[in-house]
């Protein structure tokens, strides 16, 4: 690294060669500004640096204090020839002493005596009597204060103050430049590192769709529609039963968008308590409740520049609704515990499998937050609804699951027909889970229609066993007796029997869900859905 030598002269030198003078402050100022950029480590850099100014005469101790946020007070950052415990007392609220006079002033402050003058409070102690003066310079940026630096200066000093507050606003300016710098370094690593952390989450979740199926008049309606909107920043509002694919739909619409190189993120409301939901959405600051350790993003600030997918929107609160509808309003927000305000540029596409044109009757939801989400709606066709479609959902999660598991099946033709006319109230979800648990349950070779009874959901089963109390095996003996065929299937019997089945669960459970819903081989979620489709009372 190229230096010069910037050794001051006294003052009378000063006085009759101010070139040359001049000449030495640049020097100098050249000297600090290589030193902040020959390293990564800005603390180090800028200790070096003041070391610098002391060794050509500025000072002899020297400080900058931080502004604190939301508050005004100044805290240690970086000093030199301090004791640790003077490091730990080196705090000031603005217009205490001299170091926060200069804050609350924006004013240089010079004290030319320090032993006996009360501006100078002397916090840090161990003060010599060849120091006898101190100077506090304010650091500004877009005339917001962001610190104060100091400076101890001896007697045998040989400059005069306005030659070293001249130095430290310029130094001082440096150093803030180089800090900021840093501090944005930090936030967009964190930022990434915050992305990557999500993204791994995501991809570790069981549960995903590998992409869109479907060539019923009623899929391709909905991929034109895709098509069509997903290169504009409009809200999108999915609407459809549970299970029929609105995330994946979610994920088509970012994919096509023009923010396919931003962030994808993705929240479900339902699955988040309304205490935790806040935070999750719009992020906490250090200290807002109990557990909050740390400053932590929320969904909306990860999501920024790309796409924010809210499933189950039906189920916020209504003090959420209005934060909501404002973020949507305004692209602005405080996260939960701060003051300060986040603008954030982020395309909405929300989900729900509630009817909000009844909730919005009934007052649970709000009528301007609807229209304000229901700019471009998207209505998924339950599976019951697109039968063209059931057989290539069979065929592909048959292919997919015996490629993972190492199989190698096929269906007889009634087996087929049965899974056809089974009319899937779980939707695709459904239509999934059962397929690989086909393929781990039965054998290799050929489905027949008695094994479905193993592998269907509960009340398939019931029905089954109905039309014959013994089930066959899954690994039937050869023989040359005639078996019946099950009895016809209907929708109307499915659902009659799927709603006994929750019920008598329910009985079974003393009424709770959760263990219900094990007991029947649903998620919590899909017994509170058949719960409110059957209209059952607990």
């Amino acid at each position: 690294m190229m230096t010069f030598e910037a050794n001051i002269p006294n003052r009378d030198e000063c006085r009759s060669c101010p070139l040359t003078f001049a000449y030495k402050e640049i020097a100098l100022l050249y000297d600090i500004a290589m030193i902040l950029t020959s390293t990564t480590n800005i603390h180090e850099s800028i200790e070096k640096s003041m070391r610098r100014l002391k060794q050509n005469g500025y000072l002899e101790r020297c400080a900058i204090f931080k502004k604190k946020e939301e508050l005004d007070e100044l805290e240690l950052l970086i000093s030199i020839d301090l004791e640790p415990y003077q490091k730990k007392v080196a705090t000031y609220r603005f217009g205490e002493g001299a170091t926060g006079l200069a804050a609350s002033s924006r004013e240089p402050i010079v004290i030319e005596n320090i032993h006996n003058n009360i501006d100078y409070l002397n916090k840090m102690g161990n003060i010599s009597t060849q120091m006898v003066s101190y100077v506090a310079v304010p650091l500004l940026q877009d005339e917001e204060i962001m610190g104060v630096i100091s400076a101890n200066i001896g007697k045998k000093n040989p400059l005069n103050f306005d030659e070293i507050v001249r130095m430290l606003t310029i130094v001082g300016s440096l150093f803030v430049g180089s800090l900021k710098l840093q501090q944005t370094i930090v936030q967009e690593k964190e930022s990434i590192s915050e992305l990557k952390t999500y993204y791994k989450e995501e991809m570790q979740k069981e549960y995903k769709f590998e992409n869109i199926i479907g060539r019923s008049t009623k899929m391709q309606h909905v991929f034109s529609l895709i098509n069509t909107v997903a290169p504009t920043d409009a809200t999108i509002l999915i609407r459809g039963e549970t299970g029929t694919g609105k995330e994946l739909i979610a994920t088509a619409v970012h994919n096509l968008s023009r923010r396919q190189n931003g962030p994808f993120i993705k929240l479900n409301c339902a699955a988040i308590s309304e205490t935790l939901l806040e935070s999750e959405l719009f992020g906490h600051e250090k200290g807002a409740f109990t557990d909050a350790r740390e400053m932590r993003k929320g969904r909306f600030e990860l999501a920024d520049g790309g796409t924010l997918f809210l499933d189950e929107i039906g189920d916020i609160t209504p003090s959420l609704q209005v934060k909501l509808l404002r973020i949507l309003q305004e692209q602005e927000f405080e996260r939960v515990g701060g003051n300060k305000t986040i603008k954030t540029n982020v395309r909405l596409v929300a989900a729900t499998n509630r009817n909000l044109e009844d909730m919005v009757r009934k007052g649970e939801f709000r009528e301007d937050l609807f229209y304000r989400l229901n700019v471009i709606p998207i209505n998924l066709p339950p599976l019951r609804e697109r039968y063209e479609d059931v057989k290539l959902l069979i065929e592909h999660y048959l292919r997919r699951f015996m490629k993972e598991h190492r199989k190698n099946m096929h269906f007889a033709k009634p087996a087929m027909e049965l899974l056809l006319d089974y009319p899937w109230p779980g939707n695709i979800r459904e239509l999934q889970n059962t397929m690989e648990r086909m393929v781990l349950i039965c054998p290799d070779g050929e489905i027949e229609p008695q094994m479905l009874s193993h592998v269907l959901p509960f009340n398939y089963q019931k029905l089954y066993m109905q039309s014959d109390p013994t089930p066959p095996p899954l690994h039937p003996q050869p023989s040359h007796a005639e078996h019946h065929a099950p009895t016809p299937i209907t929708k109307k019997s499915l659902q009659d029997l799927e709603k006994e089945s929750i019920v008598q669960a329910l009985m079974d459970a003393n009424g709770v869900q959760t263990k219900a819903a094990r007991l029947l081989g649903m998620t919590a979620r899909q017994i509170g859905y058949k719960i409110k489709h059957y209209g059952i009372e607990i």
